[in-house]
């Protein structure tokens, strides 16, 4: 199962890396874009970590 942590936490890794190549050039201010895009960049940093410290306790 611990495998399958590291291999979410890549994909997870990967969509934000993602997203924030798309962010470029989208003007931002719009709409309460960038409140929520830093709302689920939030979220999110703290469910990855969340999941990194569980590692050790979720058994294979």
């Amino acid at each position: 199962m611990s495998h399958q942590v590291d291999r979410v936490l890549d994909e997870v890794d990967t969509a934000l890396r993602q997203l924030r190549r798309s962010m470029r050039g989208i003007p931002v201010r719009r709409e309460g874009l960038k409140a929520m895009h830093d709302k689920m960049a939030k979220s999110m940093g703290s469910l990855t970590v969340a999941l990194d410290d569980a590692r050790s306790t979720i058994k294979n």
